[in-house]
């Protein structure tokens, strides 16, 4: 009895497919393009940000500079303005780098349906595969070992062109 148990629980085991979702993703052109076109806009908006804290720190130089001879209301308007200007690169920056901002929305507008067409077919192929489970491999430090028994990269691959 332990036997059949030990037999079905390992057949059940079994009823998985490991894939690479990263190597999928490259193998995809179009994935490839988005990336690249999302890679160039983070290096432009990265130069606009780094344009507004110059801009600040020059201010702040100045400052610092003529702070000596600055009445004490001409130091308070020029810090003030500093840190307006210091709050508004951050606000800036936030809108183009942070989790609602520009290159955020422009980078689900571009990978979502690369992602809902590539997870569609994993799911197609582990269905007609029989798996129960798909193991992504792809940058999971915890998979110790996968052997090529189960491994289904390249059948989605294949099946997405």
């Amino acid at each position: 009895m332990a036997a059949l148990l030990l037999s079905a629980a390992t057949a059940a085991a079994q009823n998985y497919i490991v894939v690479d979702s990263e190597k999928i993703f490259k193998s995809i052109d179009a994935y490839n393009t988005a990336i690249a076109e999302l890679d160039e806009l983070a290096k432009q908006y990265q130069q606009q940000v780094d344009s507004k804290f110059a801009a600040v720190e020059l201010l702040y130089n100045n400052y610092m500079n003529q702070k000596a001879s600055l009445s004490a209301s001409a130091r308070q308007v020029r810090e003030e303005t500093i840190l307006a200007q210091e709050q508004e690169a951050q606000q800036f920056q936030e809108g183009l780098f942070g989790a609602d901002g520009t290159l955020m929305k422009k980078r689900l507008e571009l990978i979502q349906p690369i992602q809902t067409k590539v997870f569609a077919a994993i799911e197609a192929y582990a269905r007609q595969a029989g798996a129960d489970l798909v193991i992504d491999k792809a940058n999971n430090p915890t998979l110790l070992y996968s052997s090529s028994a189960v491994e289904r990269t390249q059948q989605i691959i294949d099946a997405l062109k």
